[in-house]
């Protein structure tokens, strides 16, 4: 689906665990392209447990939101692949935390 164009020098490589998978992907990416490219086609699952994918890539839609070192709702669009990033994809509505 995704790849890159033919004839662009190599980038170098960075690993991130992807739900506990060590995922190699090219440092200069985007999460949401980064993850697309290694083959995730959804980023987190709805209410209704429905695939949901990176849609705009430019941080309006809100559809790549993912878990990043811990950190809830962070849109994968937004943020630079880093060697150890710790990325968890989201299964269902998020938790309502007690005040």
């Amino acid at each position: 689906m995704f790849k890159p164009l033919d004839g662009l020098a190599p980038k170098p490589k960075v690993e991130l665990d992807v739900d506990g998978t060590t995922v190699t992907v090219a440092q200069d990416r985007t999460l949401a392209i980064a993850l697309l490219e290694a083959g995730y086609h959804a980023t987190r699952r709805n209410h209704r447990g429905e695939p949901c994918a990176p849609y705009c890539l430019m941080g309006v839609c809100f559809e790549c939101l993912v878990q990043v070192d811990g950190v809830d709702n962070v849109q994968s669009c937004q943020v630079r692949v880093r060697a150890g990033m710790k990325v968890c994809l989201p299964q269902g509505p998020r938790a309502v935390k007690e005040r």
